[in-house]
């Protein structure tokens, strides 16, 4: 394994560090393990280290003209894909995510390492850029950072940050426009450059449904397209595609994240809305078990009358006394899986008599947990409000679309405290995902099932869970529906 480059001082060294983070975190989406990842990373940060020193020190010994490279971060993150293209060519391809090595066999890759006016259009705008200029566009797009430490970083006023950040974003739409003006295109690519450039440029404007069909099945003309239309959140993505190529999406992802949590590691601010919604579940929660409760006296009431000498319908009730003497769940410390209601009920005969006492059996949880849950309609549980209150919502989120595929973050809050889960939903239109982070993957048919990874299994009451994928799709790409967390359905926020 090679020995990593030594800084040449501090400054270097602390840009070591931030770009080994980088590195390393695209080098584990491209291998099967960590080894085999960090075995990558090293590789690769020694070949791009050494690419971008013998770029600087023949800048320095030239007549002062700027050659043309990425920004540091960027640069490393092309020589892990060179890399990775060196041993898929050496007969390491064993050790590379098997989509990967698909990717790099196939035409997609080629384009990155081809003639430079077929590569990539953001890859060619931001290679096109002043080092300094690119460096915060990328910092500030894809890593994520806070655009105050970015313009601090570079040394740039941080009072005019945010025109800073604007005059960068349109100087890379600038340089995106030539290199699309100059990218080989038949006539009828030809003839929606103008209306492309235009559209692009105004958020108020409609896209003629003529180009939005030739932007469906025209792959550069689309990346065109994402590259120039600066507005709608969609310039990271391209970026990221665009640079970095398989992976990309799931990278910038994975950097937000990284960025997330930098920021809240230390003490996190009162929330408090998040506080008063919880106080309000709470009270909600109070109120429905001081029904039961009450439920309870009356049912126990109305069962010792109904055992007096000379009641009529003693005899039903007696019937249902076996049956009520089992728990329906257990202290709530995880998410019961339902089970089919005839199993509760001992009879056909006599559903009435078998579901009035079951208000007895959900508030006797907590005075006497069952060590084993058994399940039950939320109906027999506790009564209409629990019935319409699942214990987990889901929210969906569209993060980015292309003409055959997508990306989506699912993030589920549950009302239980989970040590294990799986989150489960049901696709309508035949997407079929492609590769997911932060859970692994199964899909059979429209169903798909994303199971927590190690280092995320457990999540706290009242508690987020989060994970993203990418998934193709074709034709239509709506919504999924059918959600459930460990077999329970979720409302959707």
């Amino acid at each position: 394994m090679p020995d990593l480059p030594t800084p040449k001082d501090a400054a270097e060294a602390a840009l070591f560090s931030e770009c080994w983070d980088a590195v390393l975190s695209y080098a584990d989406l491209c291998t099967s393990g960590s080894t085999a990842a960090n075995q990558l990373a090293r590789e690769a940060f020694a070949l791009g280290i050494r690419e971008a020193r013998a770029a600087e020190s023949g800048t320095a010994r030239g007549a002062g003209r700027r050659s043309s490279r990425l920004p540091r971060i960027p640069l490393l993150l092309t020589a892990v894909r060179a890399t990775a293209a060196a041993w898929e060519a050496q007969g390491q391809g064993h050790k590379l995510d098997p989509d990967l090595r698909l990717w790099l066999n196939s035409d997609k890759a080629a384009r990155y390492v081809g003639p430079p006016l077929s590569r990539p259009i953001a890859l060619r705008g931001l290679r096109d850029m002043q080092e300094p200029d690119a460096a915060l566009l990328w910092l500030a797009e894809v890593e994520a950072l806070p655009l105050q430490a970015v313009v601090r970083r570079q040394g740039l006023d941080q009072s005019g940050a945010v025109e800073e950040l604007n005059e960068v974003r349109g100087l890379f739409r600038d340089r995106c426009h030539r290199n699309h003006l100059d990218t080989p295109m038949d006539a009828e690519c030809r003839s929606y450059v103008r209306l492309l450039d235009a559209v692009t440029r105004s958020p108020a404007a409609d896209t003629p449904p003529d180009l939005s069909r030739h932007l469906a099945t025209c792959v550069e003309c689309a990346e065109a397209a994402a590259c120039l239309r600066l507005h709608g959140g969609g310039l990271p993505a391209a970026l990221a595609q665009g640079v970095i190529g398989w992976g990309g999406l799931a990278y910038l992802e994975r950097r937000r994240r990284a960025a997330e949590v930098r920021l809240g590691g230390g003490p996190a601010a009162p929330d408090r809305e998040g506080a008063a919604a919880r106080a309000a579940a709470n009270k909600a929660r109070m109120r429905r078990n001081g029904l039961l409760v009450t439920a309870v006296l009356v049912s126990g009431l109305a069962l010792a009358v109904s055992m007096m000498p000379g009641d009529t319908g003693g005899d039903s009730i007696v019937k249902a006394g076996p049956t009520d003497s089992t728990p329906v769940a257990g202290p709530g410390t995880r998410v019961p899986s339902a089970a089919p209601a005839s199993s509760a009920a001992p009879s056909s005969s006599a559903p009435r008599a078998s579901a009035s006492p079951s208000p007895t059996k959900g508030a006797g949880d907590d005075a006497k947990p069952d060590p084993e849950p058994q399940g039950t309609s939320s109906a027999a549980a506790g009564g209409g409000d629990d019935a319409a209150d699942p214990a987990c919502e889901v929210q969906y989120d569209l993060v980015n679309q292309w003409p055959d595929g997508f990306q989506a973050t699912v993030t589920v809050t549950t009302d239980h405290a989970l040590d294990a889960w799986q989150v489960a939903w049901s696709f309508r239109d035949g997407q079929r995902v492609d590769q997911m982070w932060d859970a692994s993957l199964a899909q059979d048919g429209s169903r798909v099932t994303a199971t927590a990874a190690d280092y995320n299994r457990t999540v706290a009451a009242n508690g987020t869970l989060t994970f993203g994928f990418l998934a193709s799709w074709k034709g239509k790409n709506t919504a999924p529906y059918a959600f459930a967390l460990n077999g329970q359905e979720c409302a959707g926020k």
